[in-house]
């Protein structure tokens, strides 16, 4: 299982944009096989700071969704109006919903 959480910061003025194309990222994404979760969170703070909630089966899994046309389309469109690029956080499961860790 692979839990990640990727932080994403867009230009003043290039939100809608920016949620056009994960909303396409999104309704792909949680049609995949190998995903068990996707979610677009923002911060209350600052409207242009988002953060995805990705849960997939498998390093493989996440390997496949980069191969797909929806996520190469979201990428080429918030790339020209992303600061700073993508930062990515990666997380084991602990207490996490349907999922059963031996290590509790």
């Amino acid at each position: 299982m692979l839990i990640q959480l990727v932080n994403i910061k867009v230009q003043p003025g290039t939100r809608e944009t920016f949620l056009e194309a994960f909303k396409i990222n999104c309704d792909g994404t949680r049609e995949e096989p190998g995903n068990l979760r996707f979610d677009l969170l923002h911060d209350p703070e600052d409207e242009n700071n988002f953060f995805v909630y990705e849960i997939f089966k498998s390093d493989d899994a996440l390997e496949d969704h980069r191969k797909t046309a929806h996520y190469r389309k979201c990428v080429a469109m918030i790339d020209p109006i992303t600061i700073g690029g993508r930062s990515k956080t990666y997380f084991e499961p602990v207490l996490v919903q349907g999922v059963v860790e031996a290590s509790i």
